[in-house]
């Protein structure tokens, strides 16, 4: 009796995993992509937070972007990816434009925000249908790619300069935040 209550249960089991339709893989990458983008804007943010304002000009070598400048790069690149390439349109609203840069600590995390804020809410709205688009970056060693590929760039990029700036924290005796990842 418990064998064939077992087989039936075991049957019953198994035929409504069959109904369930896994997600789209794009769409899963794209919900991925979101929430990598905003733990990356959490720990972007608190190692911003973590210098102090008079280090906000910390360069290690003169050939160095300062610790602000490296802020304001990641902010600016994050708008311009996004907007540019992932979306072909301009964003009014990019902080980054204008005859001066921010550079106090508050205006640099504020402009630092609103990147974040308006990449991930760009990427909550990309059509999973275009992420096999081709894209022509113009810009070292010019190639295709797709918008997916692209993403990936957009994130290797924060990352890159995010990991600068820890460096930047260390050599100031700072100990720098907790990593944020998944």
């Amino acid at each position: 009796m418990l064998r064939k209550n077992f087989l039936f249960l075991s049957c019953v089991f198994f035929s409504f995993g069959s109904f369930a339709q896994p997600e789209p893989v794009g769409k899963l990458y794209l919900d991925a992509a979101v929430a990598r983008l905003q733990h990356a804007k959490a720990y972007t943010l608190a190692v911003a937070e973590a210098m102090p304002e008079s280090k906000y000009g910390f360069k290690p070598t003169a050939e160095e972007m300062s610790f602000a400048e490296q802020l304001l790069h990641l902010g600016d690149r994050l708008d311009w990816l996004t907007s540019q390439y992932l979306f072909r349109e301009s964003n009014e609203a990019n902080p980054f434009k204008g005859p001066t840069a921010p550079y106090k600590k508050e205006e640099v995390i504020a402009a630092v925000t609103q990147a974040y804020d308006y990449a991930i809410d760009k990427f909550k709205h990309f059509d999973v249908s275009r992420l096999t688009d081709s894209v022509y970056f113009e810009y070292m060693g010019a190639e295709r790619m797709s918008k997916l590929q692209f993403m990936n760039l957009v994130n290797d990029h924060q990352t890159h300069h995010r990991g600068q700036m820890i460096v930047y924290l260390r050599l100031n005796g700072i100990m720098p935040p907790e990593y944020m990842g998944w």
